[in-house]
């Protein structure tokens, strides 16, 4: 595995790296926290405190993180590298059926009614009524359960985004 990404990453100005981060992840804390941790000697410890930095997020950087995921099911608009990974992201959620569309967005609905945010899945090779079946599921989970859940979500979107983000350094 090559190096190169991780020793531009490491090499980046502060500010030009965490605009970077913001797009694998929306909580400015995540992105401090990874750029502050540098130099990193290789793509498995900067992964591992990116995690590390996903689990010290409290709920309010999570919200922050969320404000920039869109609906599931939803296209992400503009042309920054954010909407285009997301967009890469919920392509499996595209679907022609309008019946599942239509409970997708129903689903959207309930949960947002629920816990007050976007249902949030990492949708990466998942089929829409795979992501239909977790969000229904998740709408009879607590409030607590639920907000672990979704950290948990929004780490695994990060960290493939950041593995995306050394990719296209390196």
């Amino acid at each position: 595995m090559s190096l190169a990404g991780v020793e531009v990453f490491n090499a980046l100005p502060a500010y030009e790296l965490e605009a970077r981060l913001a797009a694998c992840c929306a909580a400015p804390e995540w992105g401090v926290a990874l750029a502050a941790g540098r130099p990193y000697p290789d793509r498995v410890r900067l992964l591992a405190a990116a995690d590390a930095a996903s689990a010290a997020l409290t709920w309010e950087d999570v919200l922050k993180g969320l404000s920039a995921h869109p609906r599931i099911g939803e296209r992400a608009a503009g042309d920054s590298t954010e909407a285009q990974w997301s967009r890469r992201e919920q392509a499996a959620a595209a679907t022609e059926d309008q019946a599942t569309r239509a409970a997708l967005i129903d689903a959207n609905r309930a949960y947002e009614d629920r816990f007050g945010h976007v249902f949030l899945i990492s949708a990466s090779g998942k089929t829409p009524e795979e992501i239909l079946a977790a969000a229904r599921e998740r709408l009879g989970n607590d409030e607590t359960t639920e907000r672990a859940i979704v950290a948990d979500e929004l780490r695994k979107i990060a960290l493939l985004r950041l593995w995306r983000l050394l990719d296209e350094l390196g």
